[in-house]
């Protein structure tokens, strides 16, 4: 979307790549000692070996180093797999999860709204989709109430063994505080629920007085026995400062699965990977970044930082803007890159799409791609709730292209309230 790649990941890459590099002076002497400890990990010293079925062995420390960092609590190594990306993770995990045979299938409780792809993995591996509405009045927040009415419902026709969690979310942008945290775990516990903790845009959060926990830390904290809750949690390089997404990197940590359990895992994980070393590489300097006093810390960090502020700000243009809009509102996203705004459709524009067999939303997307170049996502994708219209718009890009993007989302709305009243 416009932001520079970070410089210190793809020196490393490019050393890497080539390691002639390692003699280049011109790179920082951390670039070059980061390059030959990964160059070692690899057979021949190259990156065109193999790397161990479960990836390199210091790439799976480094992560395992960040999480304990992160929580406060150990993790081990053995308990993490690296994957192509967070959905192939969790593709994996799902397979095996769920139980395509008999008269019950598993089923999977979901948050609506949701990005689509996960739902296609879902329903591809036979999985029954089990809706939980998020409350956007109250900031797309998860209600125990609303997952109590999805759970037993869903009783009736399949069997739910998995609570799949976005945090912080996607599209919403909401991100849990701890409280909320600490009572989705104990529902899980309550109905015995495999949690499925998606939290790709951890290092996304926008609001200095939120905070991300990860569901990991606060079920580290809790007691028996919502301390031994099953939990699968995803991370991945697409999202965040990094967002190297073409690189198709990640990795899941699964906690408090039965060592019998672990040994199947191991096998049905090793038996579908084997990620490209360039993903790893990028992993390893996403959680084992420079550090103060090494020569490439503060370049890093002034980049890291550049993206953050920018991705801030733009969340308060996108407030603002709409704010002054009639017929369209927006809840603030507190974390990750979208914005999930409403579109409070006008009965002839409701019409006129229907006399188009289009959804509402559909039209206004379709009309402002056409008249202005802008593309942004329909709620009809993600799911919403009946009678609700909304637009995802991506903010994960610099302010400049934000402020036209915003101007031409203003002038089209205006048109098309106009249009339609």
């Amino acid at each position: 979307m416009g932001f520079k790649p970070l410089t210190f990941t793809r020196q490393v890459l490019a050393t890497c790549f080539y390691p002639s590099l390692l003699l280049d002076q011109q790179f920082p002497l951390d670039v070059r000692e980061r390059a030959q400890r990964l160059l070692e990990e690899c057979d021949g010293g190259s990156i065109g070996s193999y790397s161990e079925l479960c990836g390199i062995r210091k790439v799976r420390h480094s992560i395992s180093e960040f999480i304990t960092r992160r929580d406060g609590f150990a993790s081990s190594p053995d308990n993490i797999f690296i994957t192509n990306g967070s959905q192939h993770g969790l593709i994996l995990l799902l397979k095996l999860l769920i139980q395509t045979e008999g008269s019950m299938k598993t089923g999977v409780l979901t948050p609506v709204p949701c990005y689509r792809s996960f739902n296609v993995a879902m329903a591809a591996q036979g999985a029954v989709f089990v809706p939980y509405y998020l409350y956007e009045d109250q900031g797309w927040t998860v209600q125990i109430a609303e997952l109590r009415r999805a759970l037993h419902a869903a009783r009736e026709h399949c069997n739910p063994l998995v609570l799949y969690i976005i945090n912080p979310g996607n599209p919403s942008g909401h991100v849990q505080s701890k409280e909320s945290i600490q009572e989705v775990i104990r529902f899980a516990a309550e109905e015995r629920l495999f949690i499925m903790a998606d939290e790709v845009y951890q290092d996304l959060v926008h609001d200095e007085v939120k905070e991300f926990y990860s569901y990991k830390k606060v079920l580290s904290e809790m007691r028996s026995p919502y301390s031994s809750v099953e939990l699968a949690s995803f991370h991945s390089i697409s999202k965040g400062a990094m967002g190297e997404c073409g690189l198709r990197g990640g990795y899941v940590e699964l906690v408090n699965l039965d060592p019998v359990v672990m040994r199947y895992a191991f096998k049905h994980f090793t038996a579908n990977l084997r990620v490209s070393i360039p993903a790893q590489i990028a992993l390893d300097v996403m959680t084992d970044p420079p550090q103060p006093g090494q020569p490439s810390y503060s370049l890093y960090m002034k980049e890291v930082k550049t993206i953050k502020r920018a991705i801030t700000n733009n969340v308060q243009r996108i407030l603002e803007v709409i704010g002054s809009l009639p017929g369209i509102t927006c809840q603030s996203p507190h974390g990750g890159i979208f914005a999930f705004a409403r579109l409070h459709m006008s009965e002839s524009a409701i019409k006129h799409a229907k006399e188009k067999d289009l959804e509402p939303d559909v039209l206004y997307c379709l009309r402002l791609l056409e008249e202005t170049g802008l593309f942004v996502s329909p709620g009809c994708e993600f799911g919403q709730a009946e009678g609700t219209y909304h637009i995802r718009i991506c903010m994960a890009t610099p302010e400049k292209t934000i402020q036209d993007v915003l101007q031409r989302l203003k002038s089209f709305h205006l048109r098309f309230v106009k249009e339609f009243p």
